[in-house]
Order: C-alpha cells, then sequence, then structure tokens
C-alpha cells in the first residue's frame, strides 16, 4: 500500500496526499508536541510538515515500507526551524520598549490540564538533554520508531540513534523524580508529553 501511495504521491495526486494525511498527521502533531510542549506550535508545525511534504514529494523514493519515518523527519527539521524563528522573535520582543502589562491567561489554561504538574516534571527533565536526543527520544520511546526508521527520519546512522537515545534515557533518570521517572523510562504512556504513542505505520 504505502509503495503505491509513494508512487501517486511523486506523481502529484491530490487525492493520495490527502489519504496522506489522514494517516499520519496525528502522528506528526504528537512528535511535535512532544518536541515542542506546546500545543499551538506543533498544530504550526503539522501545517508546515505537510506542506513541505507537497514541495519535497518528487525526492521520495518509489519504493519503500512506512511513510512514517520521512513525515517525522521532515516535521523535526520544520520544528529545528519554528524554533530558531521563535528565538529570533522573542529577541526582537525584548529589544522593544516596555509597554502595559497584559494578563496572561496561558497559566489560567494551564491550570485546568489535569497532567499540568507532570507536564512541568517532565519538560524541566527534557530541557536538560541536548537537541539531538529529544529527537531521538521522541521518535524512539514516545512515537515508537525502530532504530533503523529514526536514523531514516534523521539522516544519521542508526548506531548514532543507539548512542544519543542510551545517553537521553541516562539523563532523564538522573533528572526526573519518581513517581514520573518509573513511566518514562518504561516507555509507559505520559500525557503530559503526548497523549497518544503511535504504532508502527
Amino acid at each position: 500500500m504505502d509503495t503505491n501511495l509513494r508512487q501517486r504521491i511523486r506523481a502529484g495526486d491530490h487525492h493520495a496526499f490527502g489519504d496522506l494525511f489522514d494517516a499520519y498527521a496525528r502522528s506528526v502533531y504528537n512528535h511535535a508536541f512532544r518536541l515542542t510542549g506546546e500545543w499551538s506550535t506543533a498544530e504550526d508545525v503539522v501545517s508546515l510538515t505537510f506542506l513541505d511534504a507537497w514541495r519535497l514529494r518528487e525526492r521520495l523514493d518509489e519504493e519503500g515500507g512506512s511513510l512514517r519515518p520521512w513525515l517525522l523527519g521532515i516535521a523535526t527539521n520544520v520544528t529545528r526551524n519554528t524554533r530558531r524563528t521563535a528565538r529570533r522573535h522573542a529577541a526582537a520582543v525584548a529589544r522593544l520598549p516596555p509597554g502595559e502589562d497584559v494578563r496572561d491567561f496561558a497559566d489560567d489554561v494551564a491550570g485546568r490540564l489535569d497532567d499540568a504538574a507532570q507536564l512541568a516534571v517532565v519538560r524541566t527533565a527534557l530541557v536538560k538533554l541536548r537537541r539531538a536526543e529529544r529527537e531521538v527520544l521522541a521518535l524512539c520511546v514516545w512515537s515508537g520508531l525502530g532504530y533503523e526508521a529514526a536514523a531514516e527520519a534523521l539522516g544519521v546512522p542508526v548506531g548514532t540513534v543507539r548512542s544519543r537515545l542510551s545517553r537521553a534515557r541516562t539523563k532523564l533518570a538522573k533528572h526526573m523524580e519518581p513517581p514520573y521517572s518509573r513511566g518514562q523510562m518504561t516507555g509507559d504512556r505520559t500525557t503530559a508529553v503526548g497523549p497518544i504513542r503511535e504504532g508502527n505505520r
């Protein structure tokens, strides 16, 4: 099925691309959220990922398995660019003269989330990881990709994926306080970093 879908996408078949979106949009969204920790940013990443996928469709190999690694690889690059742009924007805003204080409603929204405390713990631990370690953790642990599929998504050797994942797990075990560390390290579902763990499609 995926081989046929690849060929149709390469040919510019809009219906095939719609099928691609229906099949993998949730996986891309969850992956983006796990990398950014922000719902709105994750939504932007989904849109940009599929725009890039359409733009890059002719580079897609005609033969192959699941298209999920290809899309998650694009999403990873989009996330990097989005965060880089956000940092530049924040720096520009910081240079502006101070204005009138406006109430920030973000805390009110976060307070209504059942997993707000857990989210804070997980995000604090994730900040201590290098970007490359966060990316491989998101792909292998939360998105459920195997080492080879994650390597394909990131464009790195399988050995690099293994070593980055090992370092990420070690750092998380060190920086996360119980009870959260046990659930994370065994790969249990954790709502704070992604409501759904996808299967291998």
